[in-house]
């Protein structure tokens, strides 16, 4: 997940800066061809709440408005869910699945906690979360997967004949692991975005050891960054995906950790766009 000093070191962002940031993800996104049929008859959204463990989970669902779709779940970074994940849900919406985006911190307080990233940096961001992350023990984390998944294949947007996607940024990157591990009946493309810490460890549930849970295909995009501060771990990653029999695409991108997300001070739009594109690809040959 971000830590303070990657924090330091992205830098500021100003309000108009990040207004030109969105206006260029909302470029790439309007310029990416997308399904035809979505193209016709558009999408639909909503904010959405349902019993998860611990309380009512709130979150963002938005699909085409006709037919069934795979689902997807896009775990959001430590900034939680807010406009950027809207967009980039919309956008992978338009590709034809069903999307939806968790407040990972709804047992302490609803979405938005933050405007955007930098309302994050600047309102104590680390001090309110690390409570609420708290909470998101390992279990926890498996078991609000499952609440989730549950929800999702109760919905007449979503075809359960297809597996459920996930994918995660920042702190939820290793989640992705930990999702396809907790429904390994339904979760079949896991990729997680500028992971950062959280792999190791010597007890059973880490996500280097859940690799043998899962049945998904993997895609673990790492941060140059990152990969800087620990160079052994994509080669950790990979060899305990190996040891499990499970498809593993292990790769450090030319970004800094953050770089996938419009309102970050590192976002990057060229690797950005690589991401993006193997994302679709991933979901299109394991959905």
């Amino acid at each position: 997940m971000c830590e303070l000093d990657q924090l330091s070191e992205m830098g500021g962002v100003s309000r108009r800066k990040f207004n030109t940031i969105g206006a260029l993800a909302a470029f790439a996104a309007a310029s990416v061809p997308i399904n035809a049929a979505v193209a016709a008859d558009g999408l639909t959204e909503a904010m959405v709440k349902f019993p998860a463990p611990g309380g009512t989970m709130d979150a963002f669902f938005v699909h085409p408005a006709k037919g069934k779709h795979p689902a997807v779940i896009m775990w959001p970074d430590i900034a939680s869910l807010r406009d950027a994940f809207k967009a980039m849900a919309r956008r992978l919406a338009g590709a034809g699945y069903s999307v939806i985006v968790p407040n990972p911190f709804y047992k302490d307080a609803p979405a938005p906690q933050f405007a955007d990233f930098d309302a994050f940096r600047k309102d104590n961001g680390f001090q309110k979360v690390g409570p609420w992350m708290a909470h998101n023990t390992p279990e926890a984390v498996a078991d609000m997967s499952k609440a989730v998944v549950a929800w999702l294949d109760k919905q007449s947007s979503v075809d359960t004949r297809k597996g459920v996607g996930v994918q995660g940024y920042c702190m939820s990157g290793t989640w992705t692991v930990r999702t396809a591990a907790a429904v390994p009946g339904r979760v079949k493309a896991a990729a997680g975005f500028h992971p950062g810490n959280g792999w190791g460890g010597d007890g059973p549930d880490t996500p280097l050891k859940l690799f043998s849970q899962s049945r998904a295909t993997h895609l673990l995009a790492l941060a140059q960054n990152d990969d800087k501060q620990q160079p052994t771990i994509k080669d950790q990653i990979k060899a305990a995906a190996d040891a499990a029999g499970r498809a593993a695409t292990v790769e450090v991108y030319h970004a800094d950790h953050g770089w996938t997300v419009a309102d970050s001070p590192v976002y990057n739009k060229d690797e950005a766009e690589r991401a993006w594109s193997n994302l679709l690809a991933l979901y299109s040959k394991a959905l």
